[in-house]
């Protein structure tokens, strides 16, 4: 057997990473997409900050308000992260006519996902709100604020649909434009309305007034995305009325089946996050408040590899849906070792910067210890939940291998990680910082499985053919 000399090795793996091309693209599509989600947590972070000069109760009270939209945000993303794959890959062969079809049966398992929660936070809220706190106060004044941020979800899974389909298409600019002005707009509203102003007559709200600026913002959203969709007649993603109600059960099965696993996977994992804070809200209103005020932050340092996850979505369900599934390998093995390397360098800077925020919150030193305590492991922790980011949504759903995703993303946590974090808080009465810790253990098992599955190759799937098997062709 010949044996490789170091140097061979080195210009192996110089090769693997020299590629002009893929980094091309990889930046072109990252950047906007890491942009706007940059700009929605950076303006979320400040709309929390307003919020957190009511005090902890208040914090408290629209952190647990919203478990209902990130129940209703991971599984509309999972409807539309599934469809994204035939999307991706459809695009890879320019075929405009099914992509419509696709979006338009994604549009309707979105508006029924949201339907359905709505009616949950109307009519309700209290009852779900006691899953999460014990406090009155927190109860009350969550279910107070539900009721208005319920009618947000429509408008969101709509917008949500067309920014998906717009992206997996190329189109990245488009949704980064609308939702950053939207969301501004929502901070600028937000501020008046919760605090009132004297001079105009307007009354302070409180978190209320949050929530009213909030529905505003998801309605002009709405919008603008459909407007500038339908106003570009080459847009492929110009669903029509008759992709709209149409009710091709052997289309939709043929698209759902690859779908549900998505749709479960993200439907598992947002209840065991659900779960998990539900038990930070048992522990107390201050360890909810450290948590919210800690996650807000971890959103800012995370958009750089939310932004790369989907860009190698994307990147790799086009090469597959192009028959380029070599190519797909070697770019999703390049994006993981990007992804795994920055996070390291952020991990560190979040840790060396990043507690200087607490100052500006008005909450008790309790929450700020905590929530500096947590913001540590939440650094030393980074690389790893990158890592599988782009492992789950960048490789494995992009080649249909959603069953696998299914396994590890949405069992392990309900196998591995909820059992270690309720022990951590109920049996052994472990401190938030070591509650929250306890939940790494789940992301270190998918790593470990992950990587193990990316090297198989097992997960590269052509899902084209199954639509093309059912409607023809139609290229722009």
């Amino acid at each position: 057997m010949p044996q490789v000399s170091l140097s061979q090795n080195v210009n192996r793996i110089f090769r693997f990473f020299k590629d002009g091309e893929y980094y091309r693209q990889l930046f072109r599509l990252t950047l906007p997409i890491a942009l706007q989600n940059l700009i929605t947590s950076s303006l979320t972070l400040i709309a929390v900050l307003f919020i957190g000069q009511l005090g902890e109760a208040a914090v408290a009270s629209v952190s647990l308000g919203n478990q209902i939209f990130f129940l209703l945000n991971l599984m509309v993303f999972g409807a539309t992260s599934g469809c994204s794959i035939f999307i991706a890959q459809l695009w890879g062969k320019k075929d405009v006519h099914n992509i419509r079809r696709v979006v338009g049966v994604t549009i309707k398992l979105a508006l029924i996902t949201a339907l359905f929660f709505t009616a949950i936070g109307f009519f309700i809220p209290k009852t779900v709100l006691h899953i999460y706190s014990n406090d009155p106060e927190v109860i009350q004044r969550g279910a107070d604020f539900l009721r208005i941020i319920c009618w947000t979800y429509v408008f969101f899974a709509i917008s949500i649909v067309f920014s998906m389909a717009n992206r997996s298409t190329g189109n990245v600019h488009l949704p980064l434009y609308v939702s950053t002005t939207a969301l501004a707009i929502e901070v600028a509203l937000a501020i008046p309305l919760i605090f009132g102003v004297n001079f105009l007559n307007i009354p302070a709200m409180g978190i209320n007034g949050f929530a009213w600026a909030a529905l505003f913002a998801r309605i002009l959203e709405c919008t603008a995305l459909i407007y500038f969709t339908y106003r570009d007649r080459t847009n492929p993603v110009r669903v029509g009325i008759k992709e709209l109600t149409e009710w091709d059960w052997k289309f939709i099965w043929t698209i759902l089946k690859p779908v549900l696993p998505v749709i479960g996977n993200e439907t598992l994992w947002s209840l065991g996050i659900t779960t998990y804070n539900a038990i930070y809200g048992h522990i107390g209103t201050d360890a909810v408040a450290a948590m919210n005020i800690v996650q807000t932050i971890d959103q800012i340092a995370f958009v750089l590899f939310l932004g790369m996850g989907t860009a190698t979505s994307i990147m790799v369900g086009n090469l597959i849906g192009k028959g380029e599934t070599k190519k797909a390998y070697t770019y999703g093995g390049r994006s993981l070792f990007l992804q795994m390397s920055g996070a390291m360098v952020m991990g560190v800077l979040v840790y060396l910067f990043a507690g200087n925020i607490f100052l500006l919150y008005k909450v008790s030193p309790e929450v700020v210890a905590n929530a500096q305590a947590i913001l540590t492991v939440m650094a030393m922790g980074m690389w790893i939940r990158a890592s599988n980011h782009v492992i789950i949504i960048g490789i494995l759903r992009a080649g249909g291998d959603t069953k696998f995703s299914l396994i590890l993303d949405g069992l392990v946590i309900w196998v591995i990680g909820v059992p270690a974090t309720a022990l951590g808080a109920f049996v052994f009465h472990l401190p938030i910082y070591f509650v929250y810790a306890l939940t790494l253990t789940e992301e270190f098992t998918k790593a470990s499985v992950g990587i193990w599955r990316y090297f198989s190759k097992r997960w590269i799937n052509d899902l084209t053919y199954r639509v093309e098997a059912i409607s023809p062709i139609d290229s722009l």
